[in-house]
């Protein structure tokens, strides 16, 4: 004889009683920080989710995700210790495990901007860099075959000029 079943709507919302869960949602200037303080228990597992897009003023609406647009998550336990810092992408999730209870601090902000520009401007100057050396490159190779054709000139010119002298001189 099987005992009591549960029925599975009933088991579920007692599944959620048991394993509570919070979530946040919010929005962030393009180059603004926020910071949440939460109290979290010793050797707890948290887990976020995020997803990071621009908002278009013309359209009224969330552009899909832009190359290069991320978060960063930076995460100190109570004693102020950083636990996390990292650099995600525009759409994931972060993880850490406290190993201290008490109030950690969660702080999240957008890569977007000031960032971004800094970025195209880096690989700007890195494009322009490499294009200059290559070229630097291409110049002494050039020049190093040319010095190597004076070089065989110089010397087969050497040696018909040494020759014709000798010959002048009835030594050969």
């Amino acid at each position: 004889a099987a005992g009591p079943q549960l029925p599975p709507l009933m088991f579920l919302l007692l599944l959620a009683w048991i394993h509570p869960g919070d979530g946040l949602y919010f929005h962030i200037g393009e180059t603004e920080k926020k910071c949440f303080i939460e109290e979290i228990p010793d050797e707890t597992m948290v887990i976020g989710k995020y997803r990071t897009q621009l908002w278009d003023k013309q359209t009224s609406s969330f552009l899909p995700s832009t190359p290069g647009l991320g978060m960063h998550v930076e995460i100190k336990d109570p004693d102020t210790k950083i636990i996390l810092s990292r650099q995600y992408g525009s759409d994931g999730r972060f993880t850490f495990t406290s190993h201290t209870p008490g109030e950690h601090q969660i702080c999240l902000h957008s890569n977007s901007t000031k960032m971004a520009l800094f970025a195209g401007g880096k690989l700007y100057r890195e494009e322009r860099f490499r294009m200059t050396s290559e070229s630097t490159n291409q110049r002494v190779l050039w020049w190093s075959i040319a010095q190597t054709l004076i070089l065989i000139v110089t010397g087969i010119w050497q040696m018909k000029h040494l020759k014709s002298f000798f010959e002048a001189k009835k030594l050969v």
